[in-house]
């Protein structure tokens, strides 16, 4: 048996949780611990990112695919929500074999799981093993989570329909019921049933790791790490982001030439936007955003999914390579764009682009790997949230940092070309949300520096670890 402290992480399906589970994995092995990642299984092939983040992980991190589950009874517009949570539960005992056999072979201290996998936790004590639960959002959103109790037992509409904003934490910027995340939107749902009881599962964890810096979101910090989160029974809390992608794409290549256009195009120029890994637009809105941009008169470069009317249809794979999301533009774009603008089919580097000098904007769906990358590279947003939290996150970087411009959809739901073209202008020749922007940045590269919060945060937990004496000692 090996006697290098070893971690098993656990995420929950979605290219959205891996990546930071991995991030986060690379980082633990610089301060000597050795992986296994878990990879639970519901049938459906891994998509080509999947493939190819695992296929180049770093010696001292492997990866075992736990036993694959049945979920042919779902209906196939159940929320995501729901899919990753049963895919969980019902992966529990594949979960418990790949444990038991961790822990005969390795000196297994900890067992790390995702925001979603609260279910799981007791599996660590099983094994003798300290449970962290990495929660991938912010800390606003976990203030938000454990306020649910208290509201649930107060209102009776639907937090939508309340008439004031709420106000999680003394001094923490207020937010609308509409801006809730989506699993609490409908309180007669499972799966809004199912957040409430992760509360009470989050208080069994040794602690919970924060994707988030301190110096970002100070207010929900002081809560969380002080007397009344204890009261509310918030186990110790770890603000160690942003854990982010850093270097070359994983792996993947960029056969598009994006890279090479932006090489071409003058500082801070070029708006670039993309909704992310899972993000999708209906047809409607893809036309409407092309000549919002095309009327802007801005530089962009566009990472363009084949249109779907529901908003994250590509969550759990590549369904969009079925066909060339480029018929789906305006007659004549490309030709009256053409050196304005560059559209790429499916996928782009999206840390290159946003770490490249010519990038002055990102138009994104909010999510909360992509709200951390423009941090820390100083790029400003114009925040479009599509689902999950993204509402969420919008509200913590328009409304409380000001580094960014949100969309307001007209009465049909969509965001106008007209509306659109102002949004874009307004951001790339503004420079409040810039200055803004670029003084996070400077706060996130302290915070991961040598005598940095987030850096000694990690190196707490980590000491924790490798103190923690296995059930094989």
């Amino acid at each position: 048996m090996q006697e290098t402290p070893h971690i098993a992480i656990i995420p929950t399906p979605g290219m959205g949780h891996l990546i930071p589970l991995i991030e986060l994995a690379t980082r633990l092995t610089r301060l000597n611990f050795t992986i296994t990642i878990l990879i639970l299984n519901d049938g459906s092939p891994p998509s080509k990112s999947q493939l190819t983040l695992l296929q180049n992980l770093p010696p001292s991190i492997s990866y075992t695919h736990v036993s694959p589950i049945d979920v042919s009874d779902l209906h196939s517009d159940c929320a995501i929500e729901t899919r990753m949570t049963l895919t969980i539960t019902r992966s529990i005992p594949g979960i418990r074999d790949s444990l038991r056999a961790l822990s005969k072979e390795t000196r297994l201290v900890s067992v790390i799981v995702d925001l979603l996998g609260s279910s799981i936790i007791h599996l660590a004590r099983e094994f003798g093993a300290l449970s962290y639960i990495f929660f991938l959002s912010s800390a606003l959103g976990l203030c938000c989570l454990y306020s649910l109790p208290k509201l649930d037992k107060i209102h009776s509409c639907e937090y939508r329909d309340l008439s004031e904003p709420v106000q999680f934490v003394p001094g923490l910027v207020p937010v609308h019921g509409a801006d809730f995340p989506d699993p609490v939107q409908n309180r007669k749902s499972e799966i809004y049933h199912f957040f409430l009881s992760m509360i009470e599962c989050y208080s069994e964890a040794t602690g919970i790791l924060i994707n988030s810096f301190y110096d970002l979101e100070p207010v929900a910090f002081d809560y969380l790490m002080n007397d009344r989160g204890r009261e509310d029974n918030v186990p110790p809390v770890y603000p160690i982001g942003p854990v982010i992608r850093t270097g070359s794409e994983d792996g993947l290549i960029d056969g598009s030439g994006c890279i090479k256009w932006l090489d071409e195009q003058p500082s801070d120029s070029v708006l670039f936007v993309s909704f992310g890994s899972g993000g999708n637009l209906s047809h409607e809105q893809v036309i409407e955003l092309a000549i919002g941009l095309e009327l802007s008169g801005q530089r962009f470069l566009w990472v363009l999914k084949t249109p779907n009317n529901k908003s994250n249809a590509s969550f759990f794979g590549d369904t969009n390579n079925i066909d060339n999301p480029l018929e789906y533009l305006p007659q004549g774009f490309l030709d009256r764009t053409k050196g304005l603008g560059f559209v790429v089919p499916n996928w782009a580097p999206q840390v290159q682009i946003l770490s490249h000098g010519s990038t002055g904007g990102f138009l994104t769906h909010c999510g909360w790997n992509s709200t951390l990358e423009s941090i820390v590279h100083g790029v400003p947003l114009i925040a479009w949230p599509l689902y999950a939290e993204q509402k969420l996150n919008s509200v913590l970087v328009a409304d409380d940092l000001n580094v960014a411009l949100r969309v307001k959809p007209n009465d049909k739901g969509l965001i106008d070309r007209e509306k659109i073209a102002e949004y874009a202008k307004c951001l790339m020749q503004g420079k409040i949300q810039r200055e803004k922007m670029r003084a996070l940045k400077h706060a996130a590269v302290a915070t991961l520096g040598e005598d940095g919060s987030s850096k000694q945060s990690l190196a707490k937990v980590a000491e924790e670890m490798k103190n923690h004496k296995s059930i094989q000692e």
